[in-house]
């Protein structure tokens, strides 16, 4: 008789590791190649070793332990003096530094290479796959360099330090520092993102050494991610109106400047991120922008993040359909391996089409973040195109993923739901891009806001899409009617169908951009589903004309 209690477990798929993730990525490799400035650009080649740590069991598990063991506030030493120190497991700095060091932080800023920004948004999704929370700060320290450029003077004194690829904690003066980190503190506890009604005080006291307008700052912010960065730009109240500041986390002088961390937030997700409440108790801080202009120069922070919100997203995606598809193929039942299984190729590939309709418009905005810096002919179209297609990627883009990763879990059964699948985990996260950076009302608002107020934008809208015009019959009937349903809103019922209009422009243009980028298979896929309607509404309702099993294949990692 067999004893039941000595079988070794079999029929149980290995740990997703052992891989190259950029290289195993085909959306991301043909994405790259179709976005990049020229035709043979070696866009994703100094990736290698960040896909080759991607897709290692040491990243993975480096990945579980800062979720498990997650930061500790400590307001006061053991004297009794206040210290606001937070406490990171060892894992989170690993993580960090090797996010810094592959250069997903501002290092693209101050690369003169072609692509820069396209490489790094393809080194993005791939490593925020790894461990979401810790890309939160490197997203802020990347988004803060453009912004800076408000202050000459300001510029100057940190820009060098938020693009260096060196990864240097410790509560040290900036000019000290080789490697610096930002922050960002916007919304308050009576506004959200209403940030008008912001109510924290600047007082003028006086100009630094460089010139620049320094300001005492009284009040709070409801949150402000990783607070031991070494700076942060906060919305505060001056005599001029709203102003964006730059808030350093110790003075010039080595001493504390007076912030106070009020508490960690216990968060649904993003557990390895300190995210917190911040006081400001007539805080140094020095004027970016002119006064009353806080708002206009934030927002360039605010593209940059907005962006990393639709990267992350399309990360998260492509990290939940590569388990699902690599436990799919290891994995038997029913008489056969379960990836070959009808039913579940056609999970499978749907959940391949989504993440790389993801991918392709993330990519395409890094694009265009290139074209903007480089300054060629065409930046003043790319400059119009994101105005609307970044509020118009982030509503949409990250809309898309709760559903998306909840379906690639449940392709794991029950051990999907483990702890230890890491599943939880992307779940868990999977939600936060929605809501950071303006919820979907406000980015949909957005769209449309720039659709009807600037001509220009409406313009690139149309032009984006000429360029597949002719290629696909469906997708030029959907097209005509989305230009032709943006041009007829009128005042009364525009916001009242701003995420309608806004789903349709999303998936019009994710459907282009597939048709310059994949194959014909997953581009085909995704116009009938999406665009002409043979889909039932949930994941694996594909029409029989979909070349599921090819997509499925494509979407799985290979050792």
């Amino acid at each position: 008789m067999t004893d039941v209690f000595a079988l070794t477990p079999t029929n149980q798929a290995d740990v997703m590791a052992g891989f190259d993730a950029v290289d195993a990525d085909e959306a991301l490799k043909d994405a790259a190649s179709a976005f990049a400035s020229h035709e043979h650009a070696d866009v994703l080649g100094p990736l290698r070793e960040l896909g080759v740590m991607a897709g290692s069991e040491e990243a993975r598990e480096h990945g579980m332990a800062a979720n498990t063991f997650t930061p500790r506030h400590r307001a006061v030493d053991r004297f009794g003096a206040r210290t606001d120190a937070v406490e990171f497991h060892p894992s989170w700095h690993w993580l960090m530094r090797r996010g810094v060091e592959f250069g997903l932080a501002g290092a693209p800023w101050q690369d003169a290479s072609a692509d820069a920004h396209l490489r790094r948004a393809a080194g993005f999704i791939t490593w925020s796959g790894v461990e979401p929370g810790h890309v939160c700060p490197l997203t802020m320290t990347h988004a803060a360099v453009p912004a800076l450029r408000a202050e000459e003077a300001l510029t100057q004194r940190y820009a060098d330090g938020l693009a260096a690829s060196v990864y240097e904690p410790g509560d040290l003066p900036a000019a000290s520092k080789e490697g610096l980190l930002a922050g960002m503190g916007m919304t308050e506890k009576q506004g959200g993102s209403d940030v008008r009604t912001n109510v924290t005080e600047a007082t003028p006291s006086g100009f630094d050494d460089d010139g620049a307008a320094v300001y005492s700052l009284r009040g709070h912010k409801w949150f402000t991610s990783a607070p031991t960065n070494d700076l942060f730009l906060v919305l505060a109240q001056a005599p001029g109106g709203l102003t964006c500041f730059v808030v350093p986390r110790v003075h010039p002088d080595g001493t504390r400047n007076a912030l106070r961390i009020v508490r960690l937030k216990d968060k649904l997700g993003n557990r390895s991120n300190a995210s917190s409440e911040l006081e400001f108790h007539d805080a140094y801080a020095t004027r970016l922008g002119d006064e009353g202009a806080g708002v206009r120069t934030i927002i360039e922070m605010v593209s940059a993040t907005r962006l990393d919100c639709v990267l992350g997203s399309a990360g998260l995606m492509r990290r939940a359909t590569s388990e699902a598809a690599w436990c799919t193929a290891r994995r038997h039942a029913f008489g056969g391996v379960l990836a070959d299984k009808p039913a579940m190729q056609n999970v499978l590939a749907d959940l391949a089409i989504e993440s790389e309709a993801a991918t392709a418009l993330g990519m395409r905005l890094a694009a265009s973040v290139d074209r903007i810096e480089s300054g060629d002919p065409g930046s003043e179209h790319e400059r119009a195109f994101r105005r609307f297609a970044l509020p118009l990627a982030k509503f949409w883009v990250c809309k898309r993923t709760p559903m998306h990763v909840a379906e690639a879990l449940e392709c794991l059964g029950g051990n999907g739901y483990v702890e230890e699948s890491g599943m939880p985990l992307l779940f868990r996260e999977s939600p936060l891009n929605s809501i950071w950076e303006g919820s979907g009302s406000v980015n949909a608002l957005d769209v449309l806001r720039a659709l009807t107020r600037s001509p220009e934008a409406f313009e690139a809208f149309s032009r984006e899409l000429d360029v597949t015009r002719g290629d696909h019959p469906g997708l030029d009937v959907a097209t005509k009617q989305v230009l032709a349903d943006v041009v007829s809103l009128t005042p009364d019922d525009a916001e009242y169908r701003a995420r309608d209009i806004s789903a349709r422009m999303a998936v019009v243009l994710q459907a282009s951009l597939l048709l310059r980028s994949a194959p014909s298979s997953v581009s085909d896929a995704f116009i009938a589903s999406r665009v002409q309607g043979e889909w039932g509404g949930v994941f694996g309702t594909l029409g029989t004309s979909a070349a599921s099993a090819a997509i499925a294949r494509r979407a799985t990692p290979r050792p």
